[in-house]
C-alpha cells in the first residue's frame, strides 16, 4: 500500500519495480497481491488498453483507523478503553504520552454540546 499511496496511479510492473529491493518477486506475484487488496477494498483500478491502473481507494489515515477498529473489535471486546489500558500496563505509552492522550480527550469532551 505504501507504494500505492507514495506513487498513486501505478501499474503493477511499475509497482514492482518500485519494491523489488526490499521485496523482489515477479510481475504475476505483484498482480496478485494488488487484486487481493481491491477485493479487500484498499485499492481501485482502471483499465487503459490492456494494462491495469492502481490507486490507493483510501487515504492511510482512514485504512489505519479501520484496521485498529478491527483489532479492537476482535482482541478487546469492541473496547478501546481495554486497548488503552493495555498500552499502559505494558508501558507502550509513555507517561508524555498519557498526558497528552488526557489534554485531547479534555479538548474534544469541550467540543461536545
Amino acid at each position: 500500500m505504501d507504494c500505492v499511496w507514495s506513487k498513486g496511479p501505478i501499474t503493477a510492473d511499475e509497482c514492482r519495480l518500485a519494491l523489488r529491493k526490499t521485496w523482489p518477486m515477479k510481475e504475476s506475484t505483484m498482480r496478485t497481491v494488488l487484486r487481493r487488496l481491491e477485493d479487500k477494498g484498499y485499492v481501485t483500478h482502471t483499465v487503459e488498453g490492456r494494462t491495469f491502473i492502481y490507486a490507493a481507494a483510501e487515504a492511510p489515515g482512514a485504512v489505519a483507523t479501520r484496521t485498529v477498529r478491527h483489532l479492537i473489535d476482535r482482541f478487546w471486546g469492541g473496547s478501546a478503553e481495554e486497548l488503552v489500558i493495555g498500552l499502559v500496563d505494558h508501558a507502550v505509552l509513555s507517561p508524555k504520552q498519557l498526558e497528552r492522550l488526557a489534554k485531547r480527550i479534555a479538548t474534544e469532551e469541550k467540543k461536545k454540546p
